[in-house]
């Protein structure tokens, strides 16, 4: 599989994560809608989004510049080496 060089699909994939995100977001709310499961779902999401900035970014430009990851599974396979 080739990476995506198309724009528009890069805008597309994008707009296609958000909306997933969007839709099982208020799918989980609604399960149990209350104030404290939208306050957890929000923290929850926001976190997950930092880890993933953590994974890629922060790594890759200040941790260990000479290395690229090339998804989640690549990211686990260095973090677990580097603990070994």
């Amino acid at each position: 599989m080739t990476d995506i060089k198309n724009v528009k699909l890069l805008w597309i994939k994008g707009g296609l994560f958000l909306l997933i995100g969007t839709v099982a977001s208020v799918l989980l709310w609604l399960e149990s809608p209350s104030l404290k499961v939208a306050l957890l779902l929000l923290l929850a999401v926001w976190a997950f989004c930092r880890a993933y900035y953590f994974a890629f970014y922060v790594i890759e430009h200040y941790a260990d510049p000479g290395y690229r990851f090339a998804g989640l599974v690549s990211f686990l396979r260095y973090a677990w080496r580097k603990r070994t």
